[in-house]
């Protein structure tokens, strides 16, 4: 696993990228049975699990804040930009941001299928009811708003692949992973929602790459992330070089 990066930091918040495979933090997080085989020789349990919230705490000491002062979640197999609150004033600000809808974040994800060039997926996300962690595109779900736009098209192992750049209006869990599924064009290497696993990719290609809000001093900021190392040698495998802006 890759270490957390700080893009970002000054007194009041920082931004990090949290690398695939760590936990965002221990509020509700509950652990599958089953999740890890094991062996004679070493046993996983959940104690090995590292949370970004415990990484925060150990660098900067614990100043008594909400899950540190993290102000939102990513999958543990996601990777991508978290924003850290360092104040119970940013972190209250950064709540109500997202309440609202005023922090704008951007994905990047490869998906098994040729995507439209563009489109919007607008469909409520609930549980299922019958396998633990996992979601679904359900009537009674809450709503669910995707926007992406397709960057590339990809033939690989004579199986059509798309990029897409995605737009996430809304915050649900799975939403991303939930929403290409639900249209025929699981993510690669998804394997809860039935993508095609590629190379050595080990989790859903996934990629959390932009984060933009105004400011408590009314300034506009974005921050970005190059995809992790896994994904950018996926990209690689498949004969697609990435172009940096």
């Amino acid at each position: 696993m890759e270490e957390v990066q700080i893009i970002f930091e000054d007194k009041n918040y920082l931004v990090v990228n949290k690398p695939a495979g760590m936990v965002t933090t221990r509020e509700n997080f509950q652990f599958p049975k089953n999740n890890f085989q094991t062996n004679s020789k070493k046993q996983k349990t959940i104690s090995n699990l590292i949370y970004l919230e415990d990484w925060i705490r150990e660098k900067y000491g614990d100043r008594g804040l909400r899950r540190q002062g993290i102000a939102h979640r990513l999958d543990k197999g996601t990777s991508g930009l978290v924003l850290v609150a360092k104040t119970e004033e940013y972190l209250d600000y950064f709540l109500g941001l997202f309440k609202t809808r005023k922090i704008h974040k951007k994905y990047i994800a490869m998906v098994c299928g040729e995507a439209s060039f563009w489109g919007s997926i607008n469909m409520p996300i609930g549980r299922n009811g019958h396998i633990f962690g996992k979601f679904g595109v359900r009537i009674e779900g809450k709503n669910a708003l995707t926007l992406f736009e397709r960057i590339a098209s990809i033939n690989y192992e004579s199986k059509k692949f798309s990029l897409v750049k995605i737009d996430l209006k809304t915050g649900r869990t799975h939403q991303i992973r939930v929403h290409f599924a639900y249209l025929g064009w699981p993510l690669v290497s998804d394997r809860i929602y039935g993508g095609k696993m590629v190379g050595k990719l080990t989790r859903p290609f996934l990629h959390s790459c932009e984060i933009s809000f105004i400011d408590m001093e009314g300034k506009g900021v974005v921050y970005k992330s190059e995809p992790d190392i896994d994904l950018k040698n996926t990209l690689k495998l498949m004969g697609y070089k990435i172009i940096k802006n």
